[in-house]
């Protein structure tokens, strides 16, 4: 007769584009990481085997799509199917930054909505939740037909500013670079008790470098530019040298998401950002690191995510200030 098997068991595995993050995530639900074995093939091909039983088990299964985006969405895909093949319970994906995330809309015709074909391809895939974090727009949790939990860094960066001694008891304003950023600017400024500025910045692309204007009071402040992607870092940059034009005493900036492309990180340790504040959710190989940067973990808010959702209990809690 066969041994009985306890079933649906927690288990989170990782993939290739953020192993130290999935570390901190899984040491913070109370779990070590699963055994998987993620080979690629010379010609780009991927190969995944999961190296311990998953039969009955709730899977969480971490992965950023992030640089470089389309080898890291195909290990999610393969790894899901995998999943699936050997009868997890549960397939809840993680994904710390969701690529593709910007072609949400069509701006003009003949253009794809990249970020809804991500959404078919994991729901055909047999996802069974997405777990993600500061959504390039909220909308794109309608573009599921499958639980997603929207989980949000605001709390994170709050903390590290109310703590840096550059600005205790300091007169702040927020700062959000563009218009479409004003709600994000919004609820940080909400959360530190300070004014919001606006970059009147009219051109729809980050690659805008000349500002008309800045709305609002910065003169003499410690601005803080607030963002969810620094990709390129040309708007965040060009940002700070509007809000030092018209008075500001220095200027800060956070982010979630630390895409950093191309020339990102030159452009920043030229300006006159004083520092950028990032989370970990995308893994900053050596080349892309700077004395400005400030990287901040989200493992600890994933991780109670993850055990929240196991349990079955709600994760509202993570959306509101520890004390």
């Amino acid at each position: 007769m066969a041994e009985h098997v306890e079933a649906g068991k927690m288990k989170v595995f990782a993939l290739n584009s953020n192993r130290p993050l999935a570390e901190k995530i899984a040491k913070a639900a109370g779990v070590t990481l699963g055994k998987a074995t993620i080979k690629h093939f010379s010609d780009g091909e991927i190969q995944i085997s999961i190296d311990e039983s998953i039969r009955g088990d709730k899977l969480f299964i971490i992965q950023s799509v992030s640089d470089p985006v389309n080898t890291n969405l195909m290990e999610l895909l393969i790894m899901v199917d995998a999943a699936r093949r050997a009868s997890a319970a549960k397939i809840n994906v993680v994904i710390p930054y969701y690529g593709y995330s910007r072609a949400d809309s069509k701006a003009r015709s003949r253009e794809p909505i990249t970020a809804k074909l991500i959404a078919s391809l994991l729901q055909m895939d047999g996802v069974d939740r997405v777990i993600a974090l500061d959504l390039h727009a909220a909308q794109l949790q309608g573009f599921f037909d499958i639980p997603v939990d929207h989980l949000q860094s605001d709390h994170l960066l709050t903390s590290y500013f109310e703590k840096s001694p550059d600005l205790v008891d300091e007169d702040i304003v927020v700062v959000a670079p563009d218009h479409a950023g004003v709600s994000r600017a919004r609820r940080l400024a909400e959360l530190l008790g300070a004014p919001i500025a606006i970059i009147d910045n009219r051109t729809d692309t980050e690659n805008a470098a000349h500002p008309d204007a800045v709305i609002g009071d910065v003169h003499g402040k410690h601005a803080i530019l607030v963002d969810d992607i620094i990709d390129t870092a040309l708007r965040i940059t060009v940002s700070a040298e509007a809000l030092m034009a018209a008075g500001a005493a220095d200027v800060y900036a956070c982010a979630t998401h630390a895409v950093l492309s191309g020339d990102a990180v030159k452009r920043i340790n030229e300006s006159s950002l004083k520092k950028v504040v990032f989370t970990d959710s995308i893994q900053l190989p050596v080349e892309k690191q700077s004395d400005k940067f400030v990287i901040l973990s989200v493992g600890d808010l994933f991780g109670q995510a993850i055990d929240l959702i196991y349990h079955q209990e709600p994760v509202d809690s993570l959306f509101h200030r520890v004390p």
